[in-house]
């Protein structure tokens, strides 16, 4: 058993390596490694070593299941609801044209190709998150950080993972709660509301309290204290119908607002960045490599919709916020990757029953977008000068390249 935990990850530490020399997300290239050596293939069977990891499976879900945690925690602890409302006017607006216009589209997407109601909800819950981590990437890497649309970039990731919170509260109380009756559903709903509104309470009025308590100087004590209220507040949401992630996400929540967020952090990066890898893997490992057949035009459909829905949501954000076109483009498609938090959505309706085709759909679906995603981010310019020539943004260009020419003859 421990083994082939270490042989796993020695797999995913080598695979990791290439995706950085590639500069690429470790996302695609980790959920790809699990399935190749899945059980599902059962080829990679070498005596002693068996790549297939039938009997650690159980075991490395596990671990997985603590990177989930791990990522929603950071994510929660690097959150601050008045630093959103700070932001101003234009992130708010901008987060919302950018969630409901991928929201919507996702739920009619999702009915039409009649995959159920709950399944279609999910669905949308799955285009609508883009991946703060590719995203930040992303803007790192194309050397983007001080582009006048940046800032409202990140405002509307800000504002996409307060959706994330809001929408996995809803839909732990809708699939894992009491289904058997209308009012059992509305109960559930209101309990996983009410769970929520708790922290964002605590958050907001919490934070003298929690300082003191976690006045803690050892970091060996701080962690160990930090970890075990992690876990209980994870194992307590899930007693009530309340989404295990959900609950590290609303107490990374409520320990934002401290004077210790940053020193939490700053902690829990490494074990973020372990355990997620697991987590991607052991992902991976779940899916049957065959069952990708099946989800082929129901990914790309999707793909299709993310695409289209992203730009114009980036030119509506863009413009209300008094930006170029230009600058409107790169939002668009910089937000475009999906990974982390889309899988996390569908892992929610897998564990609550729906529609298997769930799994390989957002592995698929993941796999794209996070490839594809950096790719338009990179081409931006070509798209936007593409675009032009068919009357979108094309007076602006014009203006760009006149102005670029009195600079020219001035130099000359």
């Amino acid at each position: 058993m421990v083994f082939e935990v270490g042989l796993a990850l020695i797999l995913i530490a080598i695979v990791s390596v290439v995706a950085q020399r590639l500069k690429q997300s470790i996302i695609p290239f980790l959920i790809i490694l699990g399935m190749l050596v899945g059980p599902h293939l059962e080829v990679l069977n070498f005596g002693s070593i068996d790549l297939t990891f039938v009997h650690s499976q159980e075991t490395i879900s596990f671990l997985g299941r603590i990177g989930i945690l791990f990522l929603l925690f950071f994510l929660g602890v690097e959150f601050s609801v008045q630093k959103m409302v700070k932001s101003g006017r234009s992130i708010i607006i901008g987060g919302t044209v950018y969630v409901a216009m991928n929201f919507v589209l996702g739920l009619i997407y999702g009915l039409l190709v009649d995959l159920g109601i709950y399944e279609a909800l999910i669905t949308a819950g799955m285009l609508s998150v883009s991946s703060t981590a590719i995203v930040a990437k992303v803007l790192v890497d194309l050397k983007r950080t001080g582009n006048p649309e940046t800032e409202l970039i990140l405002g509307i990731i800000l504002f996409d993972d307060l959706f994330l919170a809001v929408f996995m509260s809803i839909m732990s109380g809708v699939l894992l709660g009491d289904t058997s009756s209308p009012l059992g559903v509305i109960v559930s709903v209101l309990i996983s509301m009410g769970y929520m509104l708790l922290f964002f309470i605590i958050a907001r009025k919490g934070p003298p309290i929690l300082n003191r308590l976690l006045n803690i100087t050892s970091n060996e004590v701080f962690i160990i204290v930090v970890f075990a209220v992690l876990f209980f507040v994870a194992g307590f949401s899930e007693k009530l119908h309340v989404a295990e992630a959900i609950g590290a996400l609303l107490l990374g929540l409520a320990l934002s607002e401290t004077e210790h967020a940053h020193r939490i952090a700053q902690m829990v990066i490494p074990f973020r960045d372990f355990f997620g890898a697991l987590f991607f893997f052991s992902f991976g490992l779940s899916i049957d490599p065959y069952s990708l057949l099946d989800a082929v035009w129901l990914a790309l459909g999707a793909v299709l919709i993310t695409i289209v829905s992203n730009y114009i949501a980036g030119l509506v954000s863009g413009k209300q916020a008094g930006l170029s076109v230009k600058s409107s483009t790169n939002i668009g498609l910089t937000i475009m990757a999906r990974g982390e938090f889309t899988i996390i959505v569908a892992a929610l309706g897998v564990s609550a029953g729906l529609n298997p085709v769930l799994q390989p759909f957002s592995a698929l679906y993941v796999l794209i977008m996070a490839v594809i995603g950096p790719i338009i981010a990179k081409q931006s310019k070509l798209v936007y000068t593409g675009l032009a020539k068919i009357g979108i943004g094309r007076k602006e260009l014009e203006k760009q390249r006149a102005k670029a020419k009195v600079r020219k003859g001035g130099e000359t």
